[in-house]
Formats: structure tokens, sequence, C-alpha cells
């Protein structure tokens, strides 16, 4: 009898002792709920500075360079004088406009009395035309001005030298605004419209922000990129963004209500780029594969997966296997 009690005892105890094995390996998570947001939706695209427009300024013939009026760097107006070339022919041409000037006014004045017939006057007034173009036309080309307002970002000859209708004398660029052309995803081509807002940051100006708009929609699609072009404009007034610059622009589309859970809660799956959550329903652990959308304040917009108001599972969840019995920690 002695032997048989101390048996049953021993039998009791190994039992108590699997009773609080299996209790032991329950885990305890810490759940947040998921909640529907109105998110703003947005992609970031990185993309490089252009000016809003480049002039390249030459004379249309050859000829030497009298002088040079700026340098590389310098910011200039429109109509400024840049360079001016040898002024030879202009001065001839200028003279043989104001002979054929006096000549037309004194064939004006015999016309009105008589003296000479209609057309005699009418191809002094041609000749007079054509020496009047001729002479805008050296005037063009021997005084060199800028077409826009920009800054000189090069310049390719000197004081004295023969320009021989090779490189430009020189390059203006406008970059008051820029201009940032996006490739944007052919999944969203018919999200974005022409005067959305964008914003964007640009790596040698580390901590600023600048804002801009979509001024121009490209209208056709790069078929091995899938992608098209989206003009992005910035008034860049401080002339701070340069053009050659690295930019990161952000296109915002509009908002639409999601699922919005904490970021900690998402798992990746092992051996494939699919993400889930762990939801916790009547202490068990239900692995569900969702879709991420925008990542904003430690938290992301899920695309699909849930359907809101669910108790996802933000800490212990790594230990986790779908079905597993849990223990919500409050």
């Amino acid at each position: 009898m002695v032997t048989l009690a101390l048996v049953g005892c021993k039998g009791k105890k190994n039992q108590e002792s699997k009773t609080q094995t299996v209790a032991e390996v329950i885990p305890t998570v810490s759940v947040a709920e998921a909640t529907k947001q109105t998110v703003t939706q947005e992609s970031t695209y990185s993309a490089t500075v252009q000016a809003y427009a480049t002039n390249n300024i030459a004379p249309q013939s050859s000829g030497r360079i009298q002088k040079i009026n700026v340098e590389v760097g310098s910011f200039v107006s429109k109509g400024q004088v840049l360079a001016e070339m040898d002024q030879v022919q202009l001065e001839q041409a200028g003279l043989q406009l104001s002979n054929t000037k006096t000549e037309l006014d004194r064939l004006k004045q015999l016309y009105a009395e008589g003296g000479v017939s209609q057309s005699d006057y009418e191809a002094m007034e041609l000749q007079y035309k054509v020496a009047k173009s001729s002479y805008d036309n050296l005037q063009e080309n021997a005084i060199l001005r800028s077409p826009i307002y920009g800054v000189v970002t090069a310049r390719n000859y000197d004081k004295g030298d023969m320009y021989m209708m090779g490189q430009p004398i020189f390059t203006v660029q406008q970059i008051v605004p820029v201009k940032i052309l996006v490739g944007i995803s052919e999944a969203d081509y018919t999200k974005v419209k022409v005067g959305d807002k964008v914003t964007l940051t640009v790596d040698a100006l580390p901590g600023e922000r600048f804002e801009g708009k979509v001024n121009r929609l490209y209208p056709t699609m790069d078929a091995t990129t899938h992608t098209f072009n989206a003009e992005v404009l910035v008034q860049n007034s401080n002339r701070k963004i340069r053009p050659g610059m690295y930019a990161r622009v952000t296109v915002t589309f509009g908002s639409q209500e999601a699922v919005v859970v904490p970021d900690v809660a998402i798992v990746k799956m092992q051996g494939s780029g699919q993400r889930s959550v762990f939801v916790v329903e009547d202490g068990v652990a239900v692995e569900k594969v969702v879709t991420l959308g925008k990542h904003f304040d430690g938290q992301y917009a899920l695309m699909s997966g849930l359907e809101g108001g669910e108790q996802v599972v933000i800490k212990g969840q790594n230990s986790l296997r779908n079905g597993s019995k849990v223990e919500v920690k409050e």
C-alpha cells in the first residue's frame, strides 16, 4: 500500500509538471487595433534637376570676337549684351542703309509731286527694305544679346579669338524656374494631373524642402520601363536649386481611406517578398498576408489584407505560427 501511494504521488507530480510546461509555452503578445484612416496617396521618385531653358549664344557666321562682357556664373537679363563681334560689315551695311533711306525719302517727295513713276518708287522702297533687313541681321550677329533671364554656364572663347562656327561662345540657362522630368509608373497614369502639387528635396541642400507643381504630362509611355514623364516646375525664386542636382520628388495623387497598422506589426515571410501580420481571433494568432502602401509616422497604410477593426500583434509576433494560441497582455 505504501508503495502504491508513493507511485500515485509521483504520477500526480509528473502530470502537474507536464501541465505547467504546456502552460509556459503559450506566448504573451501585445496588440493594437487596425484602424481605417484617410491617407494621402503619394509616391517618391528620383530625378535630376534641369534648367527651364538653355540657349547657346553664337553668331551665324565666323568672325573675330572684339569684346567679352560677362563671365561664367554671371546672372544676365533678357536683351543684355554678352559679347561684340567685329563690326566692319555692320558699319558698311549701316552706311548703305542710310544712303538708301535718303534716296527713298527723295523719291517719295518726287512721287508725291508726280516727278517719278510708281514703279520706280516701289523699286526703291523694296531696296530699302532689303537693306534694312540685312542691317538688322548683321547687327543681331555682331552684338550678341541674351534671349532669356538666366545665368552664364559656359564661355568657350576669349576676347580676340576667331569664332569658327564650332562651339557656342556662351551657354545661358534659365534657372528661375527649374524643371524636373519625373518618370512616373504606368500604374499611376490616371492619378497624376497637370497642376498637382509636389514636394522635393535635393541632396546638395540637406534639411530643406521645396514645392512645385506638375506643369506638363508627356503623351507617350516608355515601352521598356513602363513609365511616362511628368514635367515638374519649381519656381526657385531664391536660385538655390541648380541644374544637375539630384532631387527626390514626392508626387501627391490625392487621398483615400485605408486600413492603417503600426509598422512593427509587419512580418516578412521567409523565402519570399510577401508581408504579413498576425491577428488575434479568440485567443489564436491568425497570419494574414497584406500589401503595403504608404509608410508614415511609424505606420503602414495597407492596400489589401485587412478590413479594419482587427487586433494585430505588435510585440511577440516573431515566434508565432499560424494557429498558435496566445495570451494578450493588457
